[in-house]
């Protein structure tokens, strides 16, 4: 259905509502929580793009904050494996506005097919130079959602496929966390590659640490001075004791270089983790390492409006500004702005 500088598509019983540059041929490539992610092709670039529609993205505010949330960041972000926002899609009347729209560059495939599928990973795939996440084997990080200033999958909900990730501080409750916590998340995804199953696929927060403790060992007094509460050091403490596993024993097929990453970042407490910098100067990534290509952000990212207590209609209207900032010219965003 054409009209206007819009069109509709129906995809799985859910209506796109785009504008009208998006053709065919569009199918949906994915689903989550937040609603649907189809495919289209622009017809000005004749570049194929990814839309991710998220459906009454203002019926709740916490929500809504974590689109723009994603939306800010992204822009803010410029590197070649970030996902980019190639386009927010602004309605056809600004008072009807409800589905948000945010086109994104397109890639194959995702890392969870990749571990699942019969292609044999050797140790030098797990490099993440040969991550084959789209057809130039190229690796993105997407979904900054959930971002903080320190720090889907098939038919599993979010909230259980990221439990399997969160570091021990996390699982813990510590509200004190820092950037050690996506350390651990990708000693966990490292793992995960090399024995093509999760590390730690607990059911619930109970068995997650349980599970980590087989494998770590229970941890020393020690190790637990991150935790300032005390009941949280007692029920460490009363969790059944277990020995460490030796990580060669465990992964008999893995290099010892790629173990000796891996244990860096797997540990209990979060201030003896590795640090991304150590990481990176790690002699398993030697053949990877180029300070030159591994740019720093030049400025840190503002999250002002993360202590604003913004209604949803506030949300709304920043969404819709960030969405100006694709109009092709200034008199698209004029007649929009107005």
């Amino acid at each position: 259905t054409r009209f206007s500088q819009h069109v509709e598509y129906n995809l799985l019983g859910n209506i796109f509502h785009v504008s009208s540059k998006y053709v065919p041929p569009v199918h949906p490539v994915g689903r989550g929580s937040y609603g649907v992610v189809c495919c289209a092709r622009n017809a000005e670039t004749n570049e194929a793009v990814a839309i991710k529609k998220i459906g009454n993205a203002f019926d709740n505010s916490v929500d809504a904050k974590r689109t723009l949330r994603e939306i800010k960041l992204l822009r803010h972000m410029d590197h070649e494996n970030i996902i980019k926002i190639k386009d927010i899609i602004p309605p056809p009347e600004k008072d009807k506005f409800d589905d948000v729209y945010i086109v994104y560059e397109l890639m194959d495939t995702d890392l969870h097919h990749i571990i699942r599928s019969s292609q044999l990973l050797t140790d030098d795939h797990a490099q993440p130079g040969n991550l084959l996440l789209d057809a130039n084997c190229d690796l993105k990080i997407c979904d900054f959602g959930l971002a903080r200033t320190t720090s889907e999958s098939d038919f599993m909900t979010e909230y259980v496929v990221t439990r399997w990730y969160r570091a021990p501080e996390l699982l813990l409750n510590c509200s004190g966390y820092t950037a050690a916590i996506d350390i651990w998340s990708v000693g966990c995804i490292f793992l995960e590659i090399v024995q093509r199953e999760p590390l730690f696929p607990g059911k619930d927060y109970v068995q997650q640490l349980g599970l980590i403790t087989q494998l770590l060992g229970s941890p020393e007094d020690s190790d637990l001075g991150f935790l300032r509460s005390d009941n949280a050091k007692k029920y460490v403490k009363q969790l059944p004791h277990f020995p460490k596993q030796p990580f060669v024993e465990k992964f008999p097929d893995v290099s010892p270089l790629a173990l000796d990453l891996a244990e860096k970042m797997l540990v209990f407490d979060p201030s003896k983790r590795i640090t991304v910098e150590e990481a990176l100067n790690h002699p398993y990534l030697s053949s990877l390492h180029e300070i030159n290509e591994e740019p720093t952000c030049s400025s840190p990212f503002v999250f002002d409006f993360e202590q604003a207590c913004l209604s949803a209609d506030d949300i709304k209207e920043l969404i819709y500004l960030e969405s100006l900032n694709f109009m092709s010219t200034e008199e698209d965003a004029m007649d929009l702005s107005n």
